[in-house]
C-alpha cells in the first residue's frame, strides 16, 4: 500500500488468477502552466481500477476530478507519473498510437452530449465507425441495434434538437459503444439531466457494467448515482482524500 492505503496490483492477470487491472495511475501529476506560474491540479496520485469496476470519482470543484479522467481516457498525458490503460503505458504511445487506444478501448459519454445538431440519431452513432473505416451496410446495422439496445427504437431519424435531454444521452451512450469499448469514462452524465432521465441514464450504464462486464469510470456530483458504484473514491486538492467500497 501507498501513503494513501490503495493498492497497486499487477497490470495483467497472474497464475493465481488476479483480475487484470484496466486502469493504473502511479505518482500522477498534472501541472498547468499560465505564464511563469503553476498550477498542479494533480499531485502525485496513485489508484487502480479493476477491470469490471463501476466507479465514482466526486469532490468538490478545482479538485482534479475531470483532469484524472481526461487522463485515464487518455486525451491528456501527466506532466510526471504513468497511466497504464488496458497494460498500456500511455506515456510511451506516439499521438497515432494514442488515437488508436482511445479508439479501440474508450468509450466517452459527456455531460453536453456532443452530439452533431444536423446529423440524425443513426448518422451521429455512426461517427466514430466512418473513422474506422466500417462500410455503410455495417455501420447501420449496429447503429440501429445500439438505438435499440438503449431504448430509442423508432428514433433513427431525428435530430438531436427534436430529442429529450435524456434521449440525447442515450444517443451519447449508444455512440460511445459503437466500437464495443472495454472502458467508458463519463464525466457528469447526468448533469444536465432531470431526476427521471438521470436515473433511466445511470441504470444503463448499470446495466452496461453488470451484463457486459464494461469498466466504467464516472465524475459526478449527483451522490444518488454513487449508489450504482462499486467504490467512490473521493478526491481533494489533487489526491486521494479517501475512498469507500460498496456493493454497487
Amino acid at each position: 500500500m501507498d501513503k494513501r492505503g490503495l493498492r497497486l496490483h499487477q497490470l495483467n492477470e497472474n497464475s493465481t488468477g488476479q483480475r487484470h487491472a484496466a486502469i493504473v495511475a502511479r505518482e500522477l501529476w498534472k501541472i498547468y502552466r499560465i505564464g511563469k506560474v503553476e498550477y498542479p491540479a494533480l499531485r502525485g496520485l496513485n489508484m487502480e481500477v479493476e477491470e469490471g469496476e463501476f466507479i465514482a470519482i466526486v469532490g468538490p470543484s478545482g479538485s482534479g476530478k475531470s483532469t484524472l479522467l481526461h487522463l485515464f481516457g487518455a486525451l491528456d498525458r501527466p506532466t510526471k507519473g504513468q497511466v497504464f490503460i488496458d497494460g498500456v503505458d500511455i506515456s510511451k504511445l506516439s499521438d497515432d498510437k494514442l488515437a488508436e487506444l482511445r479508439n479501440r478501448t474508450i468509450g466517452f459519454v459527456f455531460q453536453t452530449f456532443n452530439l452533431i445538431p444536423y446529423m440524425n440519431s443513426l448518422a451521429n452513432i455512426e461517427i466514430p465507425l466512418i473513422a474506422g473505416g466500417v462500410i455503410g451496410s455495417v455501420r447501420q446495422k449496429r447503429a440501429h441495434g445500439l438505438l435499440e439496445m438503449v431504448g430509442l427504437k423508432g428514433f433513427e431519424r431525428n435530430k438531436p434538437g427534436e430529442l429529450s435531454g435524456g434521449q440525447q444521452q442515450r444517443v451519447a451512450i449508444a455512440r460511445a459503444l459503437t466500437n464495443n469499448p472495454k472502458i467508458i469514462m463519463a464525466d457528469e452524465p447526468t448533469g444536465n439531466l432531470d431526476s427521471s432521465s438521470s436515473k433511466e441514464i445511470i441504470e444503463i450504464l448499470n446495466r452496461l457494467n453488470k451484463q457486459e462486464n464494461v469498466t466504467i469510470v464516472m465524475v459526478t456530483h449527483n451522490l444518488l448515482l454513487t449508489n450504482y458504484c462499486n467504490r467512490i473514491i473521493y478526491v481533494k486538492d489533487g489526491l486521494i482524500e479517501k475512498e469507500v467500497k460498496q456493493n454497487g
